[in-house]
């Protein structure tokens, strides 16, 4: 039985076809990118086990196609397979089993970094200070308890968790939140501007504009704006129960929407995924050059405080093109700048096997040089052979 499997997944006939279906899998997700976007694309075909197919209408979907994962995977599998079964030792394959083990380390880095890393931005203006990074294509539904004055009870709701008709309820809240709507993509309007479009909500902003679902962005530029109508109903003993009304949250809207339940003032919003750091960073200036007589970015720069109360670290950082700041395991990369130079944005990624490129090409390059020198050396020492008496 394992020596079937270790036949199998040593093959050389396996690596072909694995590499056959990547080429086709490449060729469909670019294609697919005209329709979907770049993102959903690269979650849909690179960054699952298999590309599912939606049958009828009542949500079901069967797998057509394998994913990047899958394929990685396999890949991945072969190659080690294919070392242990052919592994031989000796001063003159020494370069191959290098240049293989640099293989591997590579696919298991590529394999490492889509499973374990994480991308985000962090926008701050001049003398503004922010303790987290926040994911714009990811979306989670934030209830805040702001009655002390000393911090916020944040409960937190997943995207995913977001569908039409879901009940959600959790023990720090004294109400049941139900999703009315979800809108993946939405576009507001002014109440009465369309005479069949009634207002979002019954509560809040959302009683004077229409949501309206709208395709999925799919230019490199654009993102989704997703929305949602949710109704809010009172659980607490102490007080009557009943509906507090219909809620409009959305990421468009940029602000909370606030509404009292069991003594208590509370915000509802709809934002982008937060990832909180156990340090801050605070903007001291922001630096923007361009080239002569052009508006061509020439040099952007963020000059910040970085004050981490764990470690007892209190210090100024420069972050500017091609010069990030490292630190607790994340880069900080100067990605961009608003147009009127009111804020400057920073590309956050938290990547855990971005050592291994590094590491796979030193060792291929190791094996490689190893490999030739041992075998130019063979045959210098052949030819001296040859050329003496």
């Amino acid at each position: 039985m394992w020596r079937r499997l270790l036949d199998l997944f040593s093959s050389l006939r396996l690596t072909v076809v694995c590499l056959a279906l990547a080429m086709v899998l490449v060729f469909v997700g670019t294609i697919a990118q005209v329709d979907h976007g770049i993102h959903e694309v690269q979650q849909r075909y690179f960054q699952s086990l298999f590309i599912w197919w939606p049958v009828g209408t009542q949500g079901w979907s069967i797998p057509v196609f394998p994913g990047g994962h899958l394929l990685l995977g396999v890949l991945l599998a072969n190659l080690v397979a294919a070392h242990v079964r052919r592994f031989r030792w000796g001063w003159n394959k020494v370069g191959i089993q290098l240049t293989h083990a640099g293989l591997i380390i590579i696919l298991a880095g590529v394999l490492l970094t889509d499973f374990l890393s994480v991308e985000s931005f962090m926008r701050l203006a001049p003398g503004e200070t922010k303790h987290y990074s926040e994911d714009p294509r990811s979306f989670e539904l934030a209830v805040i308890d702001g009655t002390d004055p000393g911090f916020d009870q944040v409960t937190v709701i997943p995207q995913a968790r977001l569908e039409n008709g879901r009940l959600i309820e959790h023990e720090s809240l004294p109400f049941r939140i139900d999703v009315r709507r979800f809108y993946q993509n939405s576009r507001f309007a002014p109440a009465g501007e369309e005479e069949s479009a009634a207002a979002a909500s019954t509560e809040g902003v959302g009683s004077r504009i229409t949501v309206k679902e709208v395709s999925r962005a799919t230019a490199q530029g654009e993102r989704d704006v997703p929305s949602a109508v949710v109704e809010i109903t009172s659980t607490d003993q102490s007080t009557p129960g009943g509906s507090l009304g219909t809620w409009l949250v959305s990421d468009q809207l940029g602000m909370p929407q606030i509404f009292s339940s069991a003594g208590r003032t509370w915000r509802i919003q709809l934002r982008p995924v937060r990832y909180y750091k156990p340090f801050g960073l605070t903007l001291r200036e922001f630096t923007h050059e361009v080239y002569a007589g052009t508006q061509i970015p020439k040099n952007f720069a963020s000059h910040a405080v970085l004050v981490d109360p764990e470690r007892e670290d209190d210090r100024d950082v420069l972050i500017y093109m091609n010069h990030p700041l490292r630190y607790r395991g994340e880069t900080f990369f100067q990605s961009g700048f608003e147009q009127d130079d009111s804020a400057t944005i920073l590309q956050v990624v938290y990547n855990p096997g971005f050592i291994a490129p590094y590491l796979a090409c030193v060792i291929v390059a190791a094996g490689l040089l190893f490999q030739f020198g041992y075998h130019f050396t063979g045959f210098l020492r052949r030819q001296r052979l040859m050329q003496s008496p």
